[in-house]
Formats: structure tokens, sequence, C-alpha cells
């Protein structure tokens, strides 16, 4: 094949394009037997540099414990009108059954409706359809339930690493607690915003009821002056 002679990134660099989907460094192995494990990775380490500095609107990304070609999130909407398509939404009860999944897994269906107070069969159902979770096995328990854990699918779809790379909950916290502290300024400039249009009515109104005022006392000054400057009675 003559590959011999090409330099090992530019090989690796081939493998990475023509995959759709993630390629790990083991597998890069199988396919080059007679590069070393070490030179591999630091190939894909310096690929990862080089892509990285390029700013292109694609990158090398760690995906799913390999490496894929990504379009930047920025030009997404563009892809997406190029296939005329809609990206893929999950409903809100099926994300948070899908993140009580991610962070607690392994876990049983039992435990998952315990967590969110309702029957969660169907949303799995949806789930497995979608190859976002798996069946990891069955429960040493009466019943043998069936234990649920995250694909590699879910780490490529959200663009993880791997399970690790998740972000962790006391940040998601303090994300949600910066969102609610900006929306309370927020909605506290706009109730100071509509005081000030309210007092601005009301003084602009006060001023004209007084100029209304005034000329009603106006015009009656001048009715009382020209009722004592008439003409005065025959005897």
């Amino acid at each position: 094949m003559g590959t011999e002679t090409k330099p090992l990134k530019l090989i690796i660099e081939a493998f990475l394009f023509a995959s759709d989907k993630p390629v790990t460094a083991s597998e890069i192995h199988s396919w080059l037997p007679d590069a070393t494990p070490p030179d591999i990775r630091q190939s894909l380490e310096e690929l990862l540099t080089e892509y990285d500095n390029m700013g292109r609107s694609f990158g090398l990304r760690q995906v799913a414990q390999g490496y894929q070609f990504r379009t930047q999130t920025e030009y997404a909407p563009y892809v997406l009108q190029m296939l005329k398509t809609s990206p893929a939404r999950l409903s809100r009860a099926a994300f948070e059954t899908l993140a009580i999944i991610a962070y607690k897994q392994p876990i049983l269906r039992q435990e998952i409706e315990r967590l969110r107070g309702v029957d969660v069969g169907g949303i799995l159902r949806t789930l497995l359809e979608k190859d976002l979770i798996r069946i990891m096995g069955r429960k040493n328990l009466p019943g043998k339930p069936l234990i649920y854990g995250t694909t590699k699918r879910f780490l490529e779809v959200f663009d993880l690493k791997d399970i690790n790379s998740l972000p962790k909950l006391k940040e998601i916290k303090d994300l949600v607690s910066d969102e609610e502290q900006t929306e309370s300024i927020s909605d506290e400039e706009q109730t100071a915003s509509i005081s000030d249009e309210e007092q601005t009515e009301s003084i602009s109104e006060e001023g004209h009821q007084a100029e209304a005022s005034g000329e009603e006392n106006t015009g009656a000054e001048q009715g009382q002056a020209g009722t004592e400057t008439g003409p005065a009675p025959e005897d």
C-alpha cells in the first residue's frame, strides 16, 4: 500500500477523516500494528493542537473515548439549513430521566421512578430507541429488574469525552443560581423602569390638570372683570 513511507500523523488524520464515528487509539493501533501506542497518542495530541489553532469551522474533538472531526457549534445552524432538518429534541420529562440515568448509573427503573415520582416506562423505551441508554444487565433482586446506563452514542450526542466529563452537580446549581439572580436583577430593573414611567405619567397628568385649572380660573376672572366694568344702569 505504500503507507510505510507516509508520516504516522497523516495516516491517522486520514483514518479520522474517513470515519463516521469516533476512532480510538486502540483501533488505530489495530490498523497500524507497527506503530507504538505512545507514538499514536502523540500524533493524536499534535493533531488536536493543530486543528485547535487553525480557527476553522470544524475541529478535532475527543468524544466518546475516541477522536472525531466535528463542526464547531456556532456553524451548526448552517449545516442544519443545508440538511433541511431540525435538531432532534427531547421532551423535558425525557431529558430529566436521561439526566438521572447519566448521574446515577447503574440504576433501576424503580429508583428512577422514585426520584421523578411518575411512571417512566414509555420514556425509557424512547431513550432506548434513540440509543441514548442501554440495558446493562439485571440486578440480583426478586424479579431480576433491569439495570440502565448511558451509551457511547450518549457521549457523542452531548460532545463528551467520557462519562466523567459530565458537569458536576455543583456547577449546574451555581449556573442555575446565577441565571436566577440575573433574572431577578432584570425584573427589578424592569419594575423600576415601569415605576419611573408611571411617575412621569403622573407628573404629566398633574401638569395638564394644573394647566386646565389655570385656564378655568383665568376664564372666570375675565368674566368677573367684564361684569364689574360694564355700563352702570340708568336711573
